[in-house]
């Protein structure tokens, strides 16, 4: 939802985003091989790598160097672009809660978890960067009085 609303902006970091559906793939395929059961070959074959987080800090550094530095939270907005990139950090977050237990237990590998975490983290940039480049007002958290 988020590639397709970015596309629809004309956005150029939507590449990005498939290359991240890509790699959700394997992250999948490594969760449904559990280490301690799975045969050899299976294990080889859904390894999961540093190099996807690498690349994840790497479009993270240099999207954030395009922003403004942040004073106060804020929640999802900035048009549909940036909303639905917060909304896919959310998910992005309920996954990676779920899957720490499993790299804990040795039944997947750590890179899969540290993949989700940076994940988040660049879906949280660029839902920034999407309502920047489209003019579009984040709004700011202000704490209800009680």
């Amino acid at each position: 939802l988020a590639g397709e609303f970015s596309s629809e902006k004309g956005h150029t970091f939507v590449g990005q985003l498939h290359k991240v559906q890509c790699m959700l793939q394997d992250v999948g395929s490594n969760l449904a091989t559990p280490l301690s059961s799975a045969r050899e070959a299976h294990r080889k074959r859904t390894s999961f790598s540093e190099k996807p987080v690498l690349e994840l800090e790497q479009w993270i550094d240099s999207y954030s160097e395009q922003l403004p530095p942040l004073t106060a939270f804020i929640l999802p907005s900035g048009g549909r672009s940036s909303a639905a990139l917060h909304f896919s950090r959310a998910v992005c977050r309920r996954a990676e809660r779920c899957v720490v237990p499993l790299v804990q237990a040795g039944e997947a590998d750590p890179n899969v978890a540290k993949y989700l975490n940076r994940l988040s983290d660049y879906l949280f940039v660029l839902a920034r960067y999407a309502a920047m480049k489209e003019g579009k007002e984040e709004k700011i958290y202000i704490k209800p009085e009680t």
